[in-house]
């Protein structure tokens, strides 16, 4: 998949960016002058927008300059914190940054106290209203990242869809379904392209970042979606090790988890995002 750039910054930055892990950039997340600017990459809707609120009502009072550099993906972020491209990323859960880590031999960590917000993810069809409508044989597009694919599945599996083996965990695929009464197909999609799979699929489990992008609401639109309550899939803000006390990333910390930001999310998302402090 082509990855789509947008930049939002108070000063435009002299240069552009190249990243990728063939990139040999400067290791900007130092923290060596505490007044320069901190960029940090995020996926549009919420973390982008959640991100230039903070930019736009709450960092100059802060003092802190703050760059948004916004991805589609979610391979970039992490690859452009590990090789110093940026600062900082807000745009994945702990289970997804564990499994990234894992197989990619990064350190990134969250930052403590940064945990920020939950989207639900969801069930969504184009032409069935309610779950028990699904036809015998449908097709369900899921999300193919490791993490989140698992999350779909314990999304069917909590609705009574589909069953899973004993033990399968965050990185369960659908090789891991026990039982499937509906003899349900599944079809596996960058997270991205989800959306727009929804003409050529009966179903298909959406991401709330990309729900919320293609105007598709978990409380409004879903069939079923994702409970709150003891959820381990909140977003938060993470840097490379040892870059958790740089001064700006402690400042900009603050300012996610501030009464401003809860507010934000409430009044602008209704439910389709939902802080997590």
């Amino acid at each position: 998949m082509r990855t789509t750039t947008k930049i939002t910054t108070a000063v435009l930055a002299a240069g552009a960016l190249t990243l990728g892990l063939g990139g040999c950039g400067s290791d900007k997340a130092s923290g060596g002058d505490a007044n320069a600017t901190l960029t940090v990459a995020a996926t549009p809707t919420p973390q982008g927008e959640i991100l230039t609120y903070v930019k736009d009502h709450l960092a100059a009072k802060a003092g802190l300059k703050l760059e948004v550099k916004e991805f589609t993906d979610y391979v970039t972020p992490d690859t452009a914190v590990q090789q110093g491209e940026v600062d900082a990323n807000y745009f994945q859960h702990q289970p997804y940054l564990d499994d990234f880590n894992k197989k990619n031999g990064t350190d990134i960590v969250a930052v403590p106290g940064a945990t920020v917000h939950l989207e639900p993810l969801g069930l969504y069809a184009k032409s069935v209203k309610k779950l028990a409508d699904l036809g015998n044989g449908a097709t369900i597009a899921l999300p193919n990242d490791t993490t989140n694919e698992a999350r779909a599945l314990k999304l069917l599996e909590a609705h009574g869809v589909i069953r899973l083996r004993a033990g399968a965990g965050y990185d369960a695929t659908p090789k891991d379904v026990a039982s499937n009464p509906g003899n349900l197909k599944f079809k596996e999609l960058e997270a991205a392209q989800l959306p727009r799979s929804l003409g050529d699929v009966d179903a298909a489990v959406i991401n709330g970042n990309y729900a919320l992008e293609a105007k598709l609401s978990p409380a409004r639109d879903a069939l079923v979606a994702e409970s709150a309550k003891g959820n381990p899939y909140a977003n938060f803000l993470a840097v490379k090790k040892g870059h958790e006390d740089d001064p700006r990333v402690v400042k900009l910390a603050r300012l996610l988890t501030s009464p401003e930001v809860r507010k934000f999310i409430a009044d602008k998302y209704e439910g389709a995002v939902v802080a997590a402090f």
